[in-house]
C-alpha cells in the first residue's frame, strides 16, 4: 500500500530511460519530421551537460537536422524555475541551439510550438 502524501508529490515517477506522454508524443513528432527529412537523427536523453560542480542538465531529445546542426528539446507541460535556469545556463556554455518544446491544444490549431533560448 502506497503512503497517502505520494499522490501529491510532484516530479519524475518513471524509471529513467522512459519516456511519459508528452515524450512519446514529441518521439512521433520527430519520427514525422525524420520521414519527411527534416531531422536526420534524434536521441531521447542522448546527452547530460555538466554545468557546475554537482550540476547536471540532461535534455529530453538530441536533434540533428538535415543541415547537420545539432538541437537539444526539452518538453514540458509546465516550466520549473530551476529548470529555465538550467537551459539558459546550458544555451549559454555550450554550442547547440537548445530548444523548449510546447503541445499546442487542438482548439488552438495543435501542433508543436518552439521557443529557443
Amino acid at each position: 500500500m502506497k503512503p497517502h502524501w505520494t499522490t501529491f508529490v510532484r516530479g519524475r515517477r518513471r524509471a529513467p530511460g522512459t519516456m511519459n506522454k508528452l515524450e512519446a508524443s514529441y518521439a512521433e513528432h520527430l519520427e514525422h519530421r525524420q520521414w519527411m527529412r527534416e531531422v536526420v537523427w534524434f536521441k531521447y536523453e542522448g546527452l547530460t551537460f555538466k554545468l557546475a560542480e554537482g550540476c547536471r542538465y540532461t535534455p529530453d531529445f538530441c536533434v540533428m537536422l538535415a543541415s547537420g546542426a545539432m538541437e537539444c528539446h526539452e518538453c514540458k507541460g509546465f516550466f520549473a524555475d530551476d529548470a529555465k535556469v538550467k537551459i539558459k545556463t546550458a544555451a549559454e556554455l555550450f554550442p547547440f541551439r537548445f530548444v523548449l518544446v510546447k503541445k499546442l491544444a487542438k482548439k488552438n490549431g495543435g501542433g508543436w510550438e518552439e521557443v529557443e533560448y
